[in-house]
């Protein structure tokens, strides 16, 4: 079965957008973070639930969420 991801409890996903880019506020480690749309749209998706058994298999989605791990953005569940 493949590594499901959850937000790291604590963030509320705190931020800014323009020009395609997005500047994050980790309220747990304090840090600011510059994103793509997509990255938080993810992000999004993953804090409403809206990622489904067969999405998890994406080996793509599976690196993104390892990439925001190290950010201490999200965590497997």
């Amino acid at each position: 079965m493949p590594q499901q991801w959850q937000l790291v409890p604590g963030q509320s996903l705190l931020h800014r957008s323009w020009d395609g880019q997005v500047v994050l506020y980790n309220e747990v480690s304090g840090a600011t973070h510059l994103l793509d749309e997509q990255t938080l749209g993810l992000l999004q998706a993953l804090r409403d639930g809206e990622l489904g058994p067969d999405e998890w298999h994406d080996a793509e989605l599976q690196l993104a969420c390892a990439d925001l791990g190290k950010l201490y953005l999200v965590e497997p569940c």
